[in-house]
């Protein structure tokens, strides 16, 4: 029995030496070392021998299988480091080629417009006011003079939530109350940026979801004079210094006068074109006084003070200053798109 095993011990080493991969040394390793290998079924057979061959036999298996496996381990690591040094070799990096430059991130076109506005607005004196985007029925509409069942509240579908008179804001005007609120009776001048969500149909012009900015300017002695002088010095520094601009007599129930304003079309120069609808104008905002009511709920005495707001869509604007035609492209994440801002 030992000469056999001794017989299987030289074989082992003899095969071992000529494994030239890993896939060999694997398949070795099951012939020799495996749970069915001769050496086991010798182990197996232990119980048929006589009590003095028994340990004698029992001890030279163990020796056997232990040089084998160290062998086998000094093998995968020769096999381990020929491999590396034929990687090595046959895969040389040539360090003098160009190296590949790592994508840079870019900016979402909303919010490359979306700074834009927040630096041109700081330089005029305002600052970033942060309002919530889960909001009362009380300061989305009633203290911006649309009470209950009042027909003003039908411009904006609203999104409202299981919980009585909470709702996803349809504006950023309730902010103006926060604001006021907080610090009556101090001067205002604050933007307040956010999203809005109405429950309206997606099309190229409209989504459920957008961003606004809303302004809001308190003090004494404010007139329409002042609103018009800033929202153009805005659109100057915004879109062009010798752009023109007018204004146009609109509707809102939280400001008194309310009107629109327009900027003359860069495209076309005014002449008229696909992006101006052949008008030579594009509607950037709303704005108004705000209406003394409004003041009142904010905590101002209207007979003292006076203030103007605006709402602007920084999307709106991006779609005008790059020519974009639907605004779902600003929502779809589609690489070809992002990329080329």
């Amino acid at each position: 029995m030992l000469e056999r095993i001794e017989e299987i011990e030289q074989r082992a080493l003899k095969d071992l030496a000529q494994a030239v991969d890993q896939e060999t040394l694997k398949a070795w390793k099951v012939k020799f070392l495996g749970r069915s290998a001769e050496l086991g079924e010798i182990l197996d057979g232990l119980k048929d021998l006589s009590k003095d061959e028994r340990p004698t036999v029992g001890r030279r298996v163990n020796e056997a299988k232990s040089k084998l496996e160290a062998a086998h381990q000094k093998r995968s690591e020769e096999l381990r480091k020929d491999e590396l040094e034929r990687s090595l070799q046959g895969e040389r990096i040539d360090v003098t080629l160009p190296g590949r430059m790592i994508p840079r991130g870019r900016l979402h076109p909303a919010t490359q417009t979306l700074r834009r506005i927040y630096a041109i607005w700081a330089d005029m004196g305002f600052q970033i006011y942060r309002s919530r985007e889960v909001e009362w029925d009380e300061y989305n509409f009633e203290l911006l003079n649309m009470p209950a069942h009042h027909p003003a509240r039908d411009m904006w579908d609203t999104f409202y939530t299981t919980t009585p008179g909470m709702l996803l804001r349809t504006h950023t005007s309730p902010g103006q109350i926060h604001v006021m609120r907080e610090r009556v009776p101090e001067p205002i001048r604050v933007i307040l940026p956010g999203m809005c969500y109405r429950y309206e149909q997606v099309t190229a012009r409209a989504e459920f979801q957008f961003t606004q900015v809303e302004g809001l300017a308190v003090g004494k002695n404010i007139t329409f004079t002042d609103l018009k002088g800033t929202l153009a010095a805005f659109a100057r520094r915004m879109f062009d210094k010798d752009v023109g601009i007018r204004f146009r007599a609109q509707h809102f129930p939280f400001t008194e006068p309310s009107a629109e304003m327009d900027i003359e079309c860069f495209i076309c120069g005014g002449k008229g074109c696909t992006v101006c609808k052949y008008t030579g104008w594009l509607e950037i905002l709303g704005c108004g006084m705000v209406h003394p009511r409004v003041l009142q709920n904010g905590g101002y005495d209207s007979t003292q003070f006076s203030g103007f707001a605006f709402g602007m869509g920084p999307e709106r604007i991006a779609m005008l200053r790059h020519q974009i035609d639907d605004i779902r492209q600003f929502w779809q994440n589609d690489l070809r798109f992002l990329e080329q801002f």
